[in-house]
């Protein structure tokens, strides 16, 4: 961008300021007009450049510049006759410009930005923002161009890379090892030791990428080059890389020690962190560990093989590009977690961006609207709701748009009309691949159709006004980050918008009878690498953004109009804007922003030490990679308190569960000393997360060391009751260490006690580990009611309900048997005072995240509420290709009462619960028509897949020796007569017995108990039926038989021929067992063309002409 000419900008020569940046003159005479409340707002064009319009807002009728409301109404309107522009206000007198814009980036609430400049004030910040703007621009246009697909492969691309990375780092990482000496190659500190040492100049390498480390990008090949050519005879590792990490980073700067530090190591910062303090491996293994010269030379031409960044930019090569090497970023440190430590093994999965993404933003929002609801519920409904019912189609996701507003094409119109008859003929167009102007990628016209109604039906909710409640912005898949900006920048409220940034961030004291109040607590309480409080942080910078901007748009409006009245009511805003450096550079606020959020937001534990120092690690580069070279590095903050590591499970959580614990036994006294100790603790906690991000704030390590020890105190004093419960005599040394390492205990109430004690985090969300509960060796689970589940993450979630404050939020992703089978009764009994919103996912042909087969899951997102609501979607199934829009696309609907206890049905629409209540009172279920003593058998299969297997007949399997053997997947059924099991055929077969098994089974297996429920129709088993019924399930039998096929499948222990039944090769004759059943039960037309077409583009495929 050409230099900017700062005395053009002084004098208000807009157009000769930008034509002087090279923007083309107007082609534009006549200026826009906007009419607002009967007042004329004219804006003249003042330059343009591709697509991009300059404006110049003249003042009002009083020489005025409009308040902040009335220029956010300006910018809305003027969007849609210039929809990509930057908008300049000034005043009559020529004192004041504000400068106004909206960036725009997919995937990111759009933000609207203004920046304010006084005559008589330095104009370096608007250079600099001007710059930015520049950027801003441009980079959107480009965006446009290169569309949404480019942005997407952009994200397989860095996939691709990461996983290449992670393949020859695993090589690199054994290799390393070998050359690490004093650690026993027994167990897992090698492992942990190797993972420990590679964390930290991984770190470094990224530093001295940015020339953080001495002004040099290659600093550590430097000194270790320099180390080896003067043939030292102590290692690299002692002589020079401990010095670095414990003195050079570690060790605060003094007049005593700068100059030292700085011969010996040359210009490296002071980081604190924790990061680079000793290790627990390093305080064991002191005198004995070594590390070979070797090592870093192997591992420092490895990583000199890879282009380091900090920024957000794409994995890919470019091509022309001078340096050939693939890039690599940040975000690979996670997946090589995930990785390394062999999550795989514990029942956790790396979780991808779009889950953490959807789950944090439909608990941290709701979480934080509801909370400024609850302290301004008036001011609250009269912005929120009008905002929303004026809004259009701004907050349904560009997936649910996509040709809403387009003509069908005739023969899909047809299908439209729901009285005319032979609808199911006129719809069967519908199961056709739609235009791709109309549809999504992969959608066929059923689908289209469906997701153009939905759409219209929130447009005529939203307008009609009846979305009056922070939950329906879940219900109906609202962009609800767009929602809370909008709110947020639209406020001009200073007491709303101040609830809006004490409950972000939390209030200090100004007085001395003031407690510290906490901002909103995000709690992961299985954190692994750190992937779930990462979408946290990127969700909450945004809300921070909006309201720093939004106060101090406010308060500039205050100034500007000269108001001195109530000098109390802008104190505060003030600070706080002075505190967050509102008034500099960006990236200055940036860092303030996000090191606000990382210490005062982001909580997380994990059983695994190597997982929180990962998600420590992955914090700290993301506040390092906004620095430039040549800023002065803020030490970081240490975030030893926030991340911590320990057994969720085991130890005390809440005040109640504490006070019983210590009051069960004799010394009743004990109670009343932890309470004081805690009371201390209190205090020092709170002061170590305020003087980490107060300005000019300091924290020392003795104020750590004090606070650590006051903790450990705390710790041993519960475990000693904790051991007592689980049989281990803490007396008894050995036993009880034994205890400890195996269970590691961990003391919510203690280690969090000021969130803990004021009723828990108002955020908890996570992807807990799947594992079976008869694997886990080191420490037993049954305190708690849901270990009757017999797996992990049901008990994961009950202790959820402990941590989380009674007004909070939970989130998690978890296999789809927790709503669907008996076994999972005691978790479904944990949210019977919840509103739970659940959103339903197969594994095929996609599933939402690798590592695991069968990984059927939903989504489940919980508050506390005085009547059990389950909230659902259907059962989605879907490929790659659809995957960028699945989560934006979802239609929740609230659940019906089920017909089968302990299974939540997996419905998303009125259909279907009008289908679910015929099926209840079509007749008697078939566990009526059971009779032991008969001949009358009918044979399903439990593998549940696109067709069910129910036979009059056993599929045979041959031995490799030709012998016959039962097939293990069979069950069967016997009925009373004839008719009876006929018609068990046809309604077990039928497409709408597949539809019942998917609303309410695991959709894995077919269980007894989903069979028994479903009715046989008292018409079916009429005599006047009885032929035609034998002739179709006669036929459909014959079908099967006809069309099977044997195929070999070899195993470990013997190799087995098997006759394979292929149902999707019978559609016709099951189309047949459809119409019967269909009429047998009532169905509607409507509905009888819903089961038809149900999930018919994975069962049939896309334009069969027999679909």
């Amino acid at each position: 961008m050409p230099d900017i000419n700062i005395q053009l900008l002084r004098q208000f020569s807009f157009q000769a300021l930008f034509v002087d940046m090279g923007w083309d003159y107007p082609g534009q005479g006549e200026p826009y007009q906007v009419e607002l409340d009967g007042q004329l707002h004219a804006l003249a064009v003042v330059a343009h450049k591709r697509g991009v319009q300059i404006l110049h807002a003249l003042p009002d009728h009083a020489g005025h510049i409009p308040p902040y409301a009335t220029r956010q109404k300006i910018e809305r309107k003027i969007t849609a006759q210039a929809r990509e522009h930057l908008i300049v206000f000034t005043d009559a007198a020529h004192s004041t410009q504000i400068w106004q814009w909206v960036s725009r980036a997919p995937g990111r609430p759009n933000q609207y930005r203004e920046v304010h400049w006084r005559v008589g004030e330095s104009t370096e910040l608007l250079r600099q923002k001007l710059s930015a703007i520049t950027f801003t621009l441009g980079e959107e246009e480009t965006l446009s161009v290169l569309g949404i697909a480019a942005r997407l492969q952009a994200g397989f691309d860095r996939d691709k890379v990461t996983k290449k990375f992670y393949g020859e780092f695993e090589k690199q990482r054994k290799s390393f090892a070998e050359f690490i000496a004093g650690i026993p190659d027994t167990g897992e500190d090698l492992r942990w030791y190797t993972a420990v040492l590679i964390d930290r100049l991984m770190f470094l390498w990224f530093l001295q990428e940015k020339r953080f480390l001495d002004d040099k990008k290659d600093y550590l090949q430097q000194r270790l080059m320099d180390h080896v050519n003067a043939q030292h005879a102590i290692s690299f590792y002692r002589r020079f890389l401990c010095p670095l990490f414990f003195r050079g980073f570690a060790e605060e700067r003094t007049e005593a020690n700068r100059a030292t530090i700085r011969a010996e190591f040359g210009d490296v910062p002071f980081l604190n962190g924790g990061l680079f303090a000793r290790h627990e491996l390093e305080q064991r293994h002191c005198a004995a560990l070594d590390v070979a010269d070797a090592a870093f030379e192997k591992l420092f031409a490895f990583f000199a093989q890879w282009d380091w960044h900090l920024d957000d930019r794409p994995l890919e090569k470019k091509a022309g590009k001078a340096d050939k090497r693939d890039p690599i970023n940040p975000d690979v440190l996670g997946y090589i977690f995930e990785k390394f430590v062999n999550q795989k093994q514990m029942g956790a999965y790396y979780t991808k961006e779009d889950i953490t993404e959807y789950i944090g933003k439909n608990t941290i929002v709701p979480s934080v609207l509801a909370k400024v609801r609850a302290e301004h519920p008036g001011a609250f409904d009269a912005l929120a709701w009008p905002l929303l019912q004026e809004s259009g189609d701004a907050y349904l996701y560009p997936a649910m748009l996509k040709g809403v507003d387009l003509p069908y094409p005739s023969e899909i119109a047809a299908g439209l009309d729901t009285q005319a008859p032979d609808l199911l003929t006129r719809r069967k167009p519908w199961n056709k691949r739609a235009n791709d102007v109309a549809s999504l990628p992969t959608e066929i016209w059923r689908e289209t159709i469906v997701r153009h109604q939905r759409t219209r039906e929130i447009r005529a909710r939203i307008t009609a006004g009846e979305l009056r409640d922070v939950s329906d912005l879940i219900t109906w898949n609202l962009d609800i980050r767009q929602f809370a900006q909008d709110l947020i920048e639209r406020c001009t409220d200073a007491a709303l918008l101040k609830s809006f940034w004490f409950t972000l961030a939390g209030r200090l004291p100004r007085k001395s009878h003031e407690k510290f109040r906490h901002g909103l607590s995000v709690l992961d309480p299985t954190c692994g690498s750190g992937a779930f409080l990462f979408a946290a942080l990127n969700i909450l910078k945004p809300l921070y953004d909006a309201t720093l901007r939004t106060l101090h748009a406010v308060r500039s409006d205050a100034l500007i109009a000269s108001e001195k009245t109530h000098p109390e009511k802008w104190a505060e805003v003030d600070e706080i804007l002075a505190r967050f450096a509102t008034a500099r550079i960006d990236r200055e606020q940036d860092y303030a922003v996000i090191k606000h959020i990382i210490v005062h937001n982001l909580y997380g534990v994990d059983i695994e030490e190597q997982a929180t120092e990962i998600a420590k690690l992955r914090l700290f580069l993301k506040l390092v990679a906004l620095l430039e070279p040549g800023d002065a590095i803020e030490p970081l903050p240490d975030i030893d308190f926030n991340i911590r590591h320990g057994n969720t499970l085991v130890g005390y959580a809440s005040e109640n569960e504490t006070k019983r614990a210590v009051m069960g036994n004799l010394f009743n006294d004990a109670w009343e000393d932890i309470r004081i100790r805690l009371s201390a603790v209190e205090q020092q906690y709170n002061n170590f997360q305020i003087q980490q991000v107060q300005k000019g704030g300091h924290i020392t390590t003795q104020d750590k060391q004090a606070l650590s020890d006051k903790l450990y105190e705390l710790e041993e004093t519960l475990n000693d009751h904790l051991a007592r419960e689980y049989g281990v005599d803490p007396n008894e040394t050995k036993g009880y260490d034994v205890w400890k390492a195996s269970h590691k205990p961990f003391h919510w109430f203690v280690d969090f006690y000021p969130l803990m004690a004021a009723g828990g985090f108002d955020v908890v969300i996570g992807n807990p580990p799947y594992v079976q509960l008869s694997e886990i060796r080191d420490y037993n689970t049954s305190r708690y009611s849901c270990s009757a589940c017999g797996n992990l993450y049901a008990v994961m979630l009950e202790r959820c309900a402990d941590l989380v404050h009674p007004f909070g939020r939970t989130g998690f992703i978890v296999p789809v048997s927790s709503i669907s089978t008996d076994g999972y009764r005691s978790l479904q009994a944990v949210y019977s005072d919840h509103c739970v919103h659940v959103s339903c996912f197969d594994d095929r042909p996609s599933r939402l995240f690798d590592g695991l087969e069968h990984i059927r899951l939903v989504i489940a997102l919980a508050v506390r509420s005085r009547q059990t609501r389950w909230i659902t979607t259907r059962y989605y199934k879907w490929t790659n290709e659809e995957r960028p829009t699945l989560l934006q696309r979802m239609a929740y609907f609230s659940a019906s009462p089920s017909p089968i206890a302990n299974a939540i049905p997996k419905m998303g629409n009125e259909l279907e619960r009008s289908i679910l209540k015929k099926i209840k009172g079509a007749g008697q279920s078939i566990a009526v028509h059971l009779s032991s003593g008969s001949s009358n058998a009918v044979n399903y299969s439990r593998k549940v897949g696109y067709f069910l297997q129910v036979l009059d007949f056993v599929p045979q399997v041959l031995s490799g020796d030709g012998t016959h053997r039962e097939p293990s997947e069979f069950k069967t059924l016997f009925f009373g007569s004839k008719v009876e099991s006929l018609a068990a055929l046809a309604c077990l077969n039928s497409s709408l017995f597949y539809w019942f098994i998917t609303l309410l089974s695991d959709c894995r297996h077919l269980n007894k108990r989903e069979v028994e429920a479903f009715p046989l129709p008292a018409d079916l088993l009429r005599v006047r039926q009885a032929s035609v019924l034998a002739q179709r399930v006669e036929q459909l039998m014959l079908d099967l038989k006809a069309t099977s096929e044997n195929r070999v499948m070899r195993f470990r222990h013997d190799t087995l021929t098997v006759q394979c039944v292929l149902p999707r090769k019978s559609w016709q004759a099951i189309q047949a067992i459809d119409e019967m059943v269909a009429n047998a039960i009532q169905l509607s037309s409507v509905e009888a063309d819903y089961i038809s077409g149900y999930d018919i583009k994975y069962r049939i495929g896309q334009g069969d002409d027999d679909a």
